[in-house]
């Protein structure tokens, strides 16, 4: 093939592939709905049996009071869920490392029984009973994070009925010291950890949908104690925040859901734990959760809006400024109440994971269409610019020979089009010709 076919070749795969980017603007497809205990109110995906995919868990608000435990069959579908008993009416779960043991734990925030439950996991996914610590009145939020600086995950709650935020230390074990308080406004919907002024410590953002509804920022003094709140004014009934750098400037903004108007609310940093003033997008019916992950494939984090009372999701395409496009929704099941983005099936895109409370199920959006993204196959190293080339060939060893490590795209390593999809010998000879022989370019992506 001569230099000019190969350069039609190169574009005419090309046009394919923005062609194809057009026809496939849905990001996921349709959900898949999953049964969990009654009133599943918020959900939390990690890998929690060690088997390097991503599981779900619930915590369910109405009675009796449980955590329901989806493992995941490695595709993004979800085995039948185990249920295990917490406090009662629990309306938040996380999941991390509580006693150094390399495999995520649980904790969960109980509203009426005003704590927190531990659960240990035994390693393969099952877990001991739990062991209740005392919170403030109405914990409705909990946040596993290093909040002392001594590599331990600690624990910071946000306190519904009271105007408290509670931080229990962590042993090391996986017991905790007694809850220190910190004064909020009241109705404190949920919390997050993260370092807002890039001191290197981790912060506490905390939306509060009293009168006036607010977000509080504590920030950290280096030792896990917390400077006096200050507040931002936010909108009507905000019920969930998210922390993430927005605009690309390398600090963290933070993205809030407005309950009460409709409404996306965006805070931009000013790079020392300092928010500009709110700006708003609209969503569907009453947002209950927002989560930031690169939903899209490109550079900006995007964000995934639950939509309580519209059964649906919103997602907000990021222009990379840390501004928004109008949203897309996908249906999700009855009274949407929390959102999770993790990766649940073997390709290297982000899916949706989403609690109805009304349905007493979650909801599994995949991302839709082919994970490879890029005029043709062979891009196995991920790089943005889509080249084929050392590296690519690097990782295909290092997958078939070395460590084993999956590939984040299968579909991009078939480059002999077998009809199995597998990736082995005939796709590294294929490469070896495209890079050093022939030349030939190699196939488009699906």
């Amino acid at each position: 093939m001569s230099t000019k076919d190969r350069m039609s070749t190169l574009l005419l795969l090309l046009s394919l592939w923005l062609c194809s980017g057009m026809a496939f603007a849905q990001l996921f497809d349709a959900k898949v709905d999953y049964a969990t205990g009654n009133g599943a109110y918020s959900v939390y995906s990690a890998d929690l049996d060690g088997d390097l995919d991503n599981d779900l868990v619930v915590a369910n608000y109405t009675g009796p009071a449980t955590i329901s435990v989806l493992k995941n069959n490695g595709d993004g579908t979800f085995q039948a869920r185990v249920n295990y008993a917490v406090g009662t009416l629990p309306t938040s779960v996380f999941c991390a490392d509580l006693d150094g043991d390399t495999d995520m734990d649980i904790a969960v925030a109980n509203v009426t029984s005003n704590n927190v439950s531990i659960l240990k996991n035994n390693g393969d996914g099952t877990f001991q009973a739990k062991v209740d610590y005392a919170a403030g009145a109405g914990a409705r939020s909990v946040f596993c994070a290093d909040l002392d600086g001594d590599g331990d995950k600690d624990l910071a709650v946000a306190n519904y009925s009271t105007t408290t935020v509670s931080i229990l230390k962590n042993n090391g074990n996986a017991t905790f010291l007694a809850a220190v308080n910190y004064t909020i406004l009241g109705a404190a919907r949920q919390l997050y950890c993260a370092d807002l002024d890039s001191d290197l410590d981790l912060d506490l953002a905390v939306v509060c949908s009293g009168t006036p509804s607010v977000l509080s920022i504590l920030k950290n003094n280096g030792d896990g104690t917390f400077q006096a709140k200050v507040d931002y004014a936010a909108g009507t009934g905000v019920r969930s925040l998210a922390c993430a750098d927005l605009d690309g400037d390398a600090d963290r903004d933070i993205a809030v859901a407005n309950y009460g108007v409709s409404t996306l609310g965006i805070f931009k940093n000013n790079g020392d734990g300092t928010f500009q003033a709110m700006v708003s997008y609209a969503t569907g019916n009453a947002p209950s959760s927002v989560f930031a992950a690169r939903l899209d494939g490109s550079l900006g984090m995007d964000l995934a809006v639950a939509n309580y009372s519209a059964n649906s999701v919103s997602i907000f395409k990021n222009n990379s400024d840390g501004t928004f496009q109008a949203k897309e929704d996908y249906a999700t099941g009855i009274g949407s109440m929390s959102v999770f983005c993790a990766k649940l099936n073997a390709d290297s895109r982000i899916d949706l994971a989403v609690a109805n409370q009304n349905g007493n199920s979650v909801s599994v959006l995949l991302a839709a269409g082919s994970c490879c993204t890029c005029p043709m196959m062979g891009n196995l190293d991920d790089s943005p610019d889509c080249l084929v080339g050392m590296g690519d060939l690097t990782r295909l060893i290092d997958h078939l020979f070395i460590t084993l490590n999956p590939l984040s795209c299968q579909e991009a390593g078939n480059m002999d089009e077998s009809p199995d999809g597998l990736v082995g010998m005939g796709d590294l000879t294929r490469l070896i010709d495209h890079l050093f022989i022939t030349l030939d370019p190699l196939p488009p992506c699906p």
